[in-house]
């Protein structure tokens, strides 16, 4: 039985041709910026979100870690969005290596220019410390890959920079945003100091981020890459991979947002309760409140474990990621039919669910 893997858009191997392109890349020691693969895929992926300089790392964490530093100082203070990656899954990075607080504002991955200014805090008060970024995320994982409405976006911005904030964009699956908005990347990207996108999630490659931003900043990100131990040699090989992916993945997002939506509409159709709207390539969906005694109450502690193991023994992976709530992603490696798969291997996990519910004493 093929194993079916909707715990991320990062569990996709690389295709065939993308390996011959990495096997193929010139590579030279990017240190020393002599890695022409490396250049290459940096002045592209600056182009695409209309910036002037990149700079290649490893991860989307190390992405956003830098951009925090580049923007901030110990002891001040950083918006975010409820629920936001650069809070909640950079294992209290920001706090570590740049001492600074992060105040998350609005709900479920949105804001608006009200909730910007509601939240600034100005350097004059000493007992407090002062406001000096604002991070958005799109789209945003939490929510289900929801895509931040752009007109509330552009004014929460202009709101910041009318405040003298700086600005920064975590737009790890900036692409699906596109796709699914229609609206430019450089336009999403336009009213933000510095953006981050990463290659490894729906875009395919097997590793890597880029930060995007003026010539100046770029170079400062430079030597916070290698403070941060993210310098890189040969990288090449890498970057080739990013750069097929660039060159290629982008539009076949579509595929990943029509399976989410078919995944979503058959997970409403046998009992479970789909949240959110599925808007790009993550679909939300919650235990009922009660599924028998097999299933216990949705928000206990360990609701979540008898589904996650029948579906485990069907070869089916889906994480949970709260108590009573599973994400599941679709992916450059899972195609139509594997959707409709993974929905009757769902459905037998949940009979047997109920199976077990019935025949307790």
């Amino acid at each position: 039985m093929k194993t079916l893997d909707l715990r991320s858009d990062t569990v996709t191997r690389p295709t065939p041709a993308m390996r011959e392109a990495m096997a193929r890349a010139e590579v030279g020691d990017d240190v020393y910026g002599e890695d022409p693969t490396v250049g290459r895929l940096e002045a592209e992926a600056a182009a695409r979100v209309g910036k002037e300089s990149a700079v290649f790392v490893p991860s989307g964490t190390m992405a956003n870690q830098m951009a925090v530093r580049l923007h901030s100082h110990h002891g001040e203070a950083v918006l975010a969005p409820e629920g936001a990656h650069v809070l909640r899954y950079e294992g209290g990075g920001a706090a570590a290596l740049s001492g600074v607080q992060i105040t998350t504002i609005g709900r479920a991955g949105l804001y608006d220019a009200a909730d910007v200014r509601a939240a600034f805090v100005p350097s004059a008060d000493v007992h407090l410390a002062p406001t000096v970024l604002l991070t958005a995320e799109n789209t945003h994982n939490t929510s289900g890959g929801r895509v931040f409405p752009f007109e509330r976006l552009a004014a929460a911005a202009a709101a910041a920079r009318e405040l003298g904030l700086r600005t920064h964009l975590d737009g790890a699956r900036l692409f699906n945003a596109e796709v699914a908005s229609g609206i430019p990347a450089a336009r999403w990207a336009a009213p933000f100091d510095t953006v981050a996108f990463c290659f490894s999630k729906g875009l395919g490659a097997p590793v890597g981020s880029v930060l995007c931003g003026t010539r100046e900043s770029m170079l400062r990100a430079r030597r916070v890459r290698k403070m941060l131990g993210g310098g890189m040699r040969q990288a090449g090989i890498l970057a080739a991979g990013a750069l097929f992916a660039l060159e290629h993945h982008v539009e076949r997002l579509a595929a990943d947002h029509a399976n989410a939506r078919r995944l979503a509409d058959g997970i409403a159709k046998i009992g479970l309760a789909v949240e959110g709207a599925c808007e790009t390539n993550m679909v939300m969906f919650r235990l009922p409140a009660r599924a028998g005694r097999a299933v216990e109450p949705a928000g206990s502690v360990g609701d979540v474990l008898p589904l996650l193991r029948a579906m485990q023994r069907r070869q089916l992976l889906i994480n949970p990621i709260a108590p009573g709530l599973f994400r599941a992603v679709t992916h450059l490696d899972l195609a139509a039919d594997d959707v409709e798969d993974a929905l009757g291997r769902l459905e037998e996990a949940l009979a047997e669910l109920r199976g077990a519910s019935a025949a307790a004493p």
